[in-house]
């Protein structure tokens, strides 16, 4: 039976833990990481939340990180694609699902932890890739497991990002989106203590995705692939 999981990691234990230490309030997604054949692709990461220079000079610093490059910036210039290689440690991660015949649907990144949507063929397939990231001293913490295709919520959830989840989900409870709105821009940004501009972008780049999902219509991140 083929299975669609959410599985979150330690980021000490995947990557790019130093990065968000240095930058709490990045925001980051990676989308459809596959293999081909006995070469894995490296990830294309969307990156925002900070100034380019800022999220640039952090990635320099991580030890998990070994080379970037940014290849697009969206339109507003305040979101960017990078194609990360990580340390070894993270490629005998990757390695270990492609082996299991598993592909990343997408993944994101916070501070503390990495979760990503796979899909197996099969269900035997997604319990030896545990085994075997735990045999490599990875926790792994299983959140949702379901057959393929029969949870829209899993699918559509997955696309947002923890803090565009949070923004959207605390704009749509305190009446942002009501008419009349029961509250500004600028007094929801002062309550979840990012500014004006952060929540501005967060909100929009998060109904973008939304939207994206509602009328069928890829989203600039997949476009990019």
């Amino acid at each position: 039976m083929t299975t669609v999981t959410e599985l979150a990691l330690s980021s000490d234990d995947v990557a790019l833990s130093e990065t968000f230490e240095a930058l709490p309030e990045l925001e980051m997604r990676i989308k459809s990481v596959v293999a081909e054949g006995a070469q894995q692709t490296m990830p294309l990461v969307w990156i925002a939340g900070e100034s380019k220079k800022e999220i640039e000079d952090a990635l320099a610093d991580d030890s998990s990180v070994d080379t970037f490059d940014c290849l697009l910036e969206d339109d507003g210039d305040s979101e960017w694609l990078y194609r990360i290689e990580y340390a070894s440690g993270v490629e005998e991660m990757y390695g270990t699902i492609f082996a299991n015949d598993g592909t990343i649907l997408d993944a994101q990144c916070s501070s503390d932890h990495w979760t990503f949507r796979l899909l197996f063929p099969e269900r035997d397939l997604l319990s030896e890739t545990v085994s075997e990231l735990e045999e490599e001293s990875i926790h792994v913490d299983v959140k949702r497991m379901v057959e393929a295709g029969r949870n829209a919520d899993l699918e559509a959830t997955a696309a947002l990002t923890e803090a565009q989840e949070e923004a959207i989900n605390e704009a749509y409870d305190r009446g942002y989106y009501d008419v009349p709105r029961r509250i500004s821009l600028e007094d929801l940004a002062a309550e979840l203590d990012i500014s004006h501009q952060a929540l501005s972008e967060r909100l929009r780049r998060a109904n973008k995705v939304l939207a994206s999902e509602q009328i069928g219509e890829p989203s600039q991140d997949e476009i990019a692939h």
